[in-house]
């Protein structure tokens, strides 16, 4: 464990109780023996390893190598590859020490590649320091800094076995030549937070025009110099991820948010800049918030690209109601208040009396004129000319606070930012609103999507504002009783929904534009048109039955995977983010013109509602008038609040009689009658929260519970410092026996590895998903939470694909069951006799209620990450019955939120479930001092019972 020398003699006495485990002469075989005796890939390990110290040119310490190479990759380095450095002259070079200690090696890079001359043999505590901790990376949490022990029992996720890609066979090239190399850097610049190895081929063929070389996916260590290989699942090296090479430090496999992480150091010096230009007095630039949807008041907007606003916060409005109550009591009426300014220049930074009288407000001068003077008023958006009389100069205090006024940018609109009908409607929807902005990119104008959570159901304003350049007349109008041919049901839903194209303008029109962009696609070379930056509500293009078809985000699952709706033909979807095209800009104003030419459509005069429709009558009715050309309706009622028509649909023209309606057969059949105790529901979307630190919305979709979901990582915790002992008591004993229970059936089938733990008395970076009291939480290891990103975008992919079957659901077993938008590991624990689940998801320790629709076979392929949620125990508390009081004190300081925990004791038992922790936890992110909850929980218990 290597720390900056001010960290040193305070963590030394930690560090010796605990000097059988982490000493520095440990004999690295042991350490790392995990992985002893198991087949591996040379070549990846070589690449990986030349890659490392390309970074480290100046040499490290071979005991280093293993945590580099498990933070860089997320796997360990295989135990053989370790012999194997001393005959692998072509990569690196090992030397040995003075020191008598056959582990304290030195690794450089091989003599030939070294372009410095030679370190010396023994690099001093800086170098040793740097080759740890890169400079951009924060310190580590000591969890991370500890290498497991031999005997822990643990089993470590080993690099890709002899059955990953093999070697390029000796007729491949061995490096890529400038022209492919090229192009490929061209696409992982589009993706930035990482692109499927597998989807290379097809990606480079559509952009490029021709087919990538086989031998660069056979062999994924030639692309080791432009980005990082990731292989998030093992088992399945085949789906490799990759990352482009600037954004490997700061991407951490997507384990930090980034758009919750701390502002550049470039958005830092344009914003110190930015202050500059604004006054010739210094004022400290204005943050972007932290969180991902602050709140924000909009001023107004004259252009989409520069929205007026101000965050809404205890650092923002609350800060400066503050100063403009200073501000008002240092300039009132009084005798002693300050004179009018006698010589006001422009650009000069003054503190002004609004024409109410009462109001003090920070300005700056834009034009002087004779006897008046124009100002911006830069806490509040807008210029306004005051008398001469009403400008005073501003005192140096009124200078802390930064300007509150500031701008962002509408994503998707770039094109249309001027355009009256998009402002107008903006205006209308928008100005002088509280709303909630989803910031995509932070940058000097954020780039944002403004949301209205004021109604029922949130209002996408970009998406409003887009929608507002459709031309009403190329939509096919409805009326009552009005009876349409030519009819193309083009989808029908599981839950009753039916969508149907008619004949018009629009869709004639909407044809020929698409043919007209799959031969554009075909003649361009460029990569532009991918989709870098999706968000909900953005429109761009997907394939649907071989052709480009319109689409709308709906929903995002982490970065790679989301949710898509065809608006032309009302089918939905799950595709990864490379599957994705914008609309070419010759094309764009006439294709977003034209409203969706999907009518979605109910069956009128039936008994069950939408919703509550049988797999067998979906089924029926599909086959009727899917791949029809000949259908016929006829309207009986339009529910503008919905959105949705309710028909008689015919499969012929005779339209004239409703018996031969298909709504009249399906009345007559039995294919609606459910049985008594089955209920199926369906979910409304997903609500925004209005206050100002709000939920995620549909586009980053949130569990109930409030843990994580594939959409959001938690930012990983960072000790200032090593953790010093418990200050309490409660101390641990070994293992304990497992509880005597009967193991259930499902130990019978196929489960994940056990998860991986420390061994006891060590740390443990972890994430607390649910927490009811210090008796019973719910922990997640963090650093393998991206991998559960990666597993739950595969099931989303995998499950939104499937058709519901039949399924035999049974008490104990394991399932894959869809909540909210997100498919989970569950546990059933109970089947209800009204169609319900009970279900504990075993990934974030939350029970649920779910249709048993929603259920599907948890597939081999899924199985393979341990479960991610294990139960645990405060420790250095006595066991109680927990207030309600205490509960949430409890929860408030744990729940949601990063922490290091300190292994107590383990728990084991029959099922991976029934497993359970003590642990001391520990809230890092204080820079001064640790904040110990087990401290905290006894002295509440204290301060209750003396009450009592």
């Amino acid at each position: 464990m290597t720390l900056p020398s001010r960290f040193q003699k305070e963590v030394h006495a930690h560090l010796s109780r605990n000097s059988q485990q982490t000493g520095p002469s440990m004999n690295l075989n042991e350490s790392y023996g995990s992985g002893k005796g198991k087949p591996y890939n040379p070549q990846q390990v070589q690449g990986r390893i030349r890659e490392i110290l390309g970074k480290y040119s100046n040499g490290f310490w071979v005991s280093k190598l293993p945590q580099i190479y498990r933070d860089l990759y997320k796997q360990d380095l295989p135990t053989e590859a370790i012999k194997d450095l001393e005959t692998w002259t072509h990569i690196c070079t090992v030397e040995k020490t003075c020191s008598s200690n056959p582990s304290e090696l030195l690794l450089y890079p091989a003599k030939e590649q070294r372009t410095t001359p030679s370190p010396s043999p023994i690099p001093n505590s800086t170098t040793a320091q740097t080759s740890n901790t890169s400079k951009d990376k924060p310190l580590q949490s000591p969890a991370q800094q500890r290498p497991p022990s031999a005997n822990s029992g643990s089993q470590s996720p080993q690099s890709p076995p002899s059955s990953s890609p093999s070697p390029s066979p000796p007729s491949s090239p061995a490096t890529l030549s400038p022209d492919l190399r090229q192009k490929l850097e061209e696409l992982l610049m589009k993706y930035s937070n990482g692109l499927w190895a597998h989807a290379l081929p097809k990606l480079f063929q559509e952009t490029y025009k021709t087919k990538l070389p086989g031998h660069v996916l056979g062999n994924l260590d030639l692309l080791s110099d432009i980005c990082t290989i990731d292989y998030p699942m093992p088992d399945n090296p085949k789906r490799a991820i990759l990352y482009r090479r600037s954004s490997i430090e700061s991407r951490e496999d997507e384990n930090c948010n980034k758009r919750n992480s701390l502002t550049s150091e470039e958005d830092l010096r344009v914003r110190k800049e930015l202050g500059r230009r604004l006054s010739n007095q210094a004022v400290p630039p204005l943050q972007i918030p932290k969180e991902e949807y602050p709140s924000v008041l909009v001023v107004e907007a004259t252009n989409t690209n520069g929205v007026i606003l101000r965050y809404i916060g205890e650092d923002y409005s609350q800060a400066q109601e503050s100063m403009e109550d200073e501000m008002r009591e240092f300039y009132g009426l009084n005798q002693s208040s300050p004179a009018p300014l006698s010589s006001p220049s422009s650009g000069q930074l003054v503190a002004v009396r609004a024409e109410e009288e009462e109001e003090i407000l920070r300005a700056q001068i834009c034009e002087v004129m004779t006897d008046k003077i124009k100002v911006y008023y830069v806490d509040h958006g807008f210029t306004e000319v005051v008398s001469k009389t009403k400008v005073f100069e501003l005192h140096e205090k009124f200078f802390k606070l930064p300007f509150q006024a500031t701008k962002c940018k509408l994503a998707g609109l770039e094109p249309f930012c001027q355009e009256p009908t998009v402002l107008k409607k903006f205006e209308t929807m928008a100005s002088g609103k509280i709303l909630l902005a989803e910031i995509l990119q932070r940058a000097e104008t954020p780039l944002v999507v403004l949301y209205d959570t004021s109604q029922d159901d949130d209002v996408n304003i970009n998406a409003a504002c887009m929608k507002a350049l459709q031309d009403k007349t190329l939509a096919s109008t409805l009326q009552v009783n009005s009876a349409y041919m030519n009819v193309t049901v083009s989808s029908v839903c599981s839950d009753g929904t039916i969508y149907c194209q008619l004949p018009s303008r629009g869709l004639v029109k909407m044809s020929e534009i698409l043919k007209n962009i799959e031969t554009y696609f075909y003649s361009q070379v460029t990569s532009e048109f991918l989709v870098s930056t999706p968000f909900c509500g953005k429109g761009c293009l997907a394939r649907y039955k071989g052709k480009w078809s319109r689409v709308e985000i709906t929903n995002l699952h982490g970065s790679r995977v989301l949710d898509i709706l065809f608006i032309d033909v009302g089918v939905q979807a799950s595709v990864e983010v490379f599957e994705l095209r914008e609309i070419p800009l010759p094309f764009l104003r006439d294709l977003v013109a034209i409203p969706p030419q999907a009518v979605k459509c109910c069956l009128a005069d039936l008994a069950v509602s939408v919703g509550s429709w049988t797999p067998d009558a979906v089924q029926w009715l599909r086959e009727k008038v899917l791949n029809t050309t000949d259908c016929s309706m006829k309207v009986a009622k339009v529910d503008e609040v919905k959105h949705c028509t309710y028909i008689h649909l015919f499969t012929d023209k005779n339209f004239h009689d409703p018996v031969h309606s298909l709504n009249h057969q399906m009345a007559q059949s039995d294919l609606l009658k459910q049985q008594p105790d089955v209920f199926l529901t369906s979910h409304s979307p997903t609500k925004i929260s209005t206050n100002a630190s709000p939920s995620k919305t549909s586009s980053t979709s949130e569990s109930t519970n409030g843990s994580p979901t594939s959409a959001s990582v938690p930012a990983k915790p960072h000790p200032k410092r090593p953790l010093s002992g418990p200050k309490g008591g409660g101390g641990g004993s070994a293992t304990t026996s497992p509880p005597e229970s009967p193991p259930s059936p499902s130990s019978s089938l196929q489960l994940p590895p056990l998860l991986e733990l420390p061994p006891l008395g060590n740390n443990i970076d972890v994430y607390v998903s649910v927490a009811c009291h210090p008796g019973h939480f719910v922990l997640q290891p963090w650093k393998d939470m991206y991998k559960l990103v990666v597993l739950m975008g595969e099931m989303i992919l995998y499950y939104n694909k499937t058709e519901e079957k039949p399924l035999n659901i049974e008490k104990n077993q394991i399932y894959a069951a869809k909540v909210e938008n997100n498919w989970h590991r569950v546990l059933v624990k109970g089947v209800l006799t009204n169609g319900l689940v009970s279900v504990y998801e075993l990934d974030y320790g939350k029970h649920e209620l779910v249709s048993c629709s929603q259920l599907r076979p948890l597939i081999k392929e899924f199985r393979q990450l341990p479960f991610q949620g294990i139960t645990a125990q405060l420790a250095g508390v006595k066991p109680r019955q927990w207030s309600e009081e205490a509960s949430i004190v409890f929860r408030n300081h744990v729940e949601k939120k990063p922490l290091v925990a300190q292994l107590e004791t383990v728990q084991e038992a029959a099922n991976p479930w029934d497993r359970k922790l003590t642990v001391f936890l520990v809230d890092t992110s204080q820079e001064e001092r640790d904040i110990w909850v087990h401290d905290i929980m006894a002295e509440f218990a204290d301060e209750q019972s003396n009450e009592l």
